[in-house]
């Protein structure tokens, strides 16, 4: 789960039990910040994914560095 708006963080820490600690890493989370779900653990996670390499140019959905390739 990557960050979410206000009302929708509530909903969906009430539906799936997440924590206040646990949601804080989707409140104001940066790119490559959120929590993982893997069965009933729940993990924060930071993955700061080096831009410059082929395999981000290959995996990235951001529209600004698919246009950048484009060129």
């Amino acid at each position: 789960m990557l960050s979410q708006a206000q009302g929708d963080r509530q909903i969906l820490a009430k539906q799936l039990g997440i924590s206040p600690h646990q949601l804080s890493y989707v409140t104001h989370s940066g790119e490559g910040e959120g929590l993982l779900f893997y069965g009933s653990t729940i993990l924060p996670f930071v993955d700061h994914f080096p831009k410059n390499t082929e395999l981000y140019a290959i995996m990235t959905t951001k529209p600004l560095d698919l246009q950048k390739e484009d060129k």
